[in-house]
């Protein structure tokens, strides 16, 4: 998002003479959250891009100029997308494949080229630079706080070749052992677990409720309604419960990279 959207709110809101605070309570939205649309952090949804122009007598000028983003992603994980640019704690539970944001460069080459179906070597560069982009909001040290629950299967099951696999898995050591990142995994041996079903994205704000998406084939679902994120949020602790600890999950994370090596 330019900052052009955000100035010009920013310019109609002082120009109504109004606070932040004023126009949040206007738009029945927060005080930061119109902090972050106008500092050009946040792109607003439609239908807060309405109540603004409701509350600045704009006519529709905010939500017919939405500014849109060139993002090579599946329509349906773009809302998603969004949303976890704003989080401020992230759980991630991956059933097949190493979560987008923790992923390496060679790992999400490999990932986005799967033959089928075929994408071009353009199409498959436009879409590696949005998941490496998405990865950036790790470079804050604190913020957003990530957890990672693996299951085995993410680390047994070779993509891109066991040369890439031992660097994705010592990436997410290194991420683990410096503090960024908690990662634990769900062996095998555990057998049936209340997550095998799906992956799933749990996310927490600073201003609004907690909210949940999940993935399958060709389909994505963010989850608002506060009883469904609760339960998904209690089949995530349950599953957390019964998976191994920090210390033994770096352990396994390091003896699997080490034996891809050894193959590669």
């Amino acid at each position: 998002m330019t900052s052009t959207y955000g100035d010009w709110l920013k310019q109609q809101r002082e120009t109504a003479g109004l606070t932040q605070q004023q126009l949040a309570d206007m738009a029945v939205m927060t005080r930061s959250h119109i902090s972050h649309i106008e500092a050009g952090r946040r792109i607003p949804s439609k239908e807060d891009a309405r109540r603004l122009d409701r509350a600045l007598n704009t006519g529709n000028v905010l939500s017919s100029f939405l500014p849109t983003e060139d993002a090579a992603v599946a329509d349906y994980f773009e809302a998603a997308r969004l949303f976890e640019r704003q989080a401020v704690m992230i759980r991630e539970f991956a059933l097949s494949f190493v979560p987008g944001i923790l992923q390496t460069a060679a790992y999400a080459r490999a990932v986005l080229g799967t033959p089928f179906p075929r994408v071009s070597e353009e199409e498959c560069d436009r879409r590696l630079v949005t998941r490496l982009g998405r990865a950036k909001i790790l470079d804050d040290p604190v913020t957003p706080v990530v957890w990672a629950l693996l299951d085995e299967a993410v680390l047994r099951r070779q993509i891109g070749g066991p040369n890439v696999m031992a660097e994705q898995i010592m990436h997410l050591v290194r991420l683990g052992e410096s503090g960024r990142i908690q990662v634990h995994v769900m062996p095998f041996t555990l057998g049936v677990h209340p997550l095998l079903s799906n992956m799933l994205t749990l996310m927490w704000f600073e201003d609004q409720p907690p909210m949940a998406y999940g993935e399958g084939l060709h389909m994505g679902k963010i989850h608002d309604t506060p009883s469904v994120v609760q339960d998904l949020q209690h089949r995530y602790d349950f599953a957390l419960g019964n998976a191994l600890p920090l210390k033994q999950s770096l352990a396994l994370l390091r003896a699997t990279a080490r034996d891809y090596e050894r193959h590669g």
